[in-house]
This record gives C-alpha cells, structure tokens and sequence, in this order.
C-alpha cells in the first residue's frame, strides 16, 4: 500500500455496500476523528441498483462532519439520460452543506467505440449538470481513459479523480487534464470505523480552498 501523499489538503475514503461486511455500519464519527474530512459514497449503478446503505452513511456523515461525495457507476450498454435521472433522484441533492458535486465512474465501456463511448459521456454529464446544478466530477484509471475513451481531451473543464496504486510520487494523468483533483492512491486502505479495507483518497487542491469545494460552512474564510 502507498503512503497518502504529503502534500494533500484534504483525505477520505470511498465506500460501497462491500464496506457493510455483514451488515455493519460505518462509524463516520471514528472516520472524522481519524482525520478523514470527506468520503466518496457509491449512490447507484446502471438503471436499477441504488446501494442499500446510501442513505444511512449519508445521513450519517454529515451528522459525523464529514464532506459528501456521491457517484453513479456507469452502464453504458444502457442510455445515459435514465441513469443521470435516477443518480440525480437517489442522490438527495449535491448543493447542500458538506455536498461535494456529483461524480460519473467511469471504468466499464458497454461494448461501445470510444465515440460512442464519448458521445455517452457528454450526455449523460450534461444530464446530471442540468439536474444538480454543479459541474460533475470524472472517476476514471489512466489505461481506461487512454484505451476505451482514446484518451479523449474533450473533457477538462471537469475535475478529475484518477485511480492509480503504482506508489508514485503522483498519479499518471490522461485525457490532456492539466491537473488531478482527487486521487485514489490505494485500494487496501485501513480506516478507523470502516470494518475492513477501503480505497484512499486525497485531494489536490486544484479546484481551490477544499471547504468551499465541499460546501463546508464552519471551515475557510467567513
């Protein structure tokens, strides 16, 4: 596992039903204590799943203090349109306090070419834009992007959070992005209040002061 980087300002994992290992909850309050000012949670996938523990840890991380980020895993064998209005739906608003914008994964092609896999992108983006209200942020990992997306440089006004474990000093950037803005640096993470391994993440700085990013109301300048 790599350490965090040094430079960060600010940390947190990314959670999915695979961090309930049978049935536990997160304590966000030991999460927050150790540190952690903000999470990725997993909101939905495809067209039909929403992950059975959204609204609990959202609930409860903002309670805990910790700054939400929510992400819908793309299906792009199925239309973009239907899956940005169900995230939107489920995601129980992103401009709230503690609200970080909503957030695409994107690792799984559909089968499409990497126009088609282009043209999806931007529909199903400006969907979730025009629902929410604030610009989305792109999950991806380096040879994803550069293969199933041919590297495409038509999406760098959206920040990128870029997976990638190698134990660099920073991670590899495509798609002629000019900066990351989360990294995920590790995928066997261990964090106080989390029952067993979790991704880590940190935050570059790229798109400003990390408590107006995240809507944090009692951090930054008043």
């Amino acid at each position: 596992m790599s350490a965090a980087p040094a430079a960060a300002d600010a940390g947190g994992p990314d959670v999915s039903s695979w961090q309930h290992l049978n049935g536990t909850m997160i304590n966000w309050f030991a999460v927050r204590a150790a540190g952690h000012n903000f999470a990725m949670v997993k909101a939905t996938e495809g067209l039909n799943y929403v992950n059975p523990y959204f609204i609990p840890d959202s609930v409860l991380m903002r309670t805990a203090g910790v700054a939400r980020g929510t992400y819908h895993f793309a299906r792009p064998a199925l239309p973009p349109e239907p899956q940005a209005a169900l995230y939107a739906a489920v995601a129980l608003g992103q401009n709230g306090p503690l609200d970080l914008p909503p957030v695409l994964d994107m690792e799984d092609a559909g089968g499409l070419s990497p126009a088609g896999l282009i043209d999806w992108t931007h529909r199903y983006l400006n969907t979730v834009q025009a629902l929410t209200g604030r610009t989305p942020i792109i999950y991806t990992y380096p040879r994803f992007w550069q293969t199933a997306m041919g590297d495409s440089n038509e999406f760098t006004r959206y920040p990128l959070w870029i997976a990638d474990y190698r134990g660099n000093d920073g991670p590899e950037v495509p798609g002629g992005w000019p900066a990351w803005t989360f990294w995920q640096y590790t995928d066997s993470g261990n964090v106080p209040g989390i029952n067993g391994g979790t991704d880590l993440n940190s935050y570059s700085g790229a798109q400003g002061d990390f408590s107006r990013f995240a809507n944090m109301p009692n951090l930054g300048s008043s």
